[in-house]
């Protein structure tokens, strides 16, 4: 019985790191779609990279503490994280500009937040 306590305390602590990732990507998505330049890495400008180096710095570590929980319960890597990683770096000329990315993930984002609301964990 202490396994079972100690894994669902453990899925229940993976969800609210779901959710805080989620939360932060968003809020930082949500900047970018604003005009701001650099979460997606793609001119790979100094000054952008060290304005969001703190930014992307708190979602790797939350994405690691999720990755980590994942794996003591047998579940995959969690998606949006590697996407996200996926999605940074240098695009093609031809690519959307990051403000169009940016809305472009934050309107995926809410649909799958209003096609499956998260219960709350706790």
């Amino acid at each position: 019985m202490a396994k079972a306590d100690r894994l669902s305390r453990l899925d229940a602590n993976r969800l609210v790191l779901e959710a805080e990732y989620t939360d932060a990507l968003v809020a930082a998505l949500r900047i970018a779609a604003s005009g701001k330049w650099g979460l997606f890495d793609h001119n790979k400008d100094r000054a952008a990279r060290a304005t969001i180096a703190p930014v992307i710095e708190n979602l790797g570590e939350i994405g690691e503490a999720i990755d980590k929980a994942r794996a003591q319960l047998g579940m995959p890597q969690f998606e949006l994280q590697q996407e996200f990683l996926a999605a940074r770096g240098p695009v093609g000329p031809q690519a959307v500009g990051e403000p169009k990315q940016a809305r472009a993930w934050l309107d995926r984002i809410e649909a799958a937040r209003a096609a499956s609301p998260v219960p709350e964990a706790g």
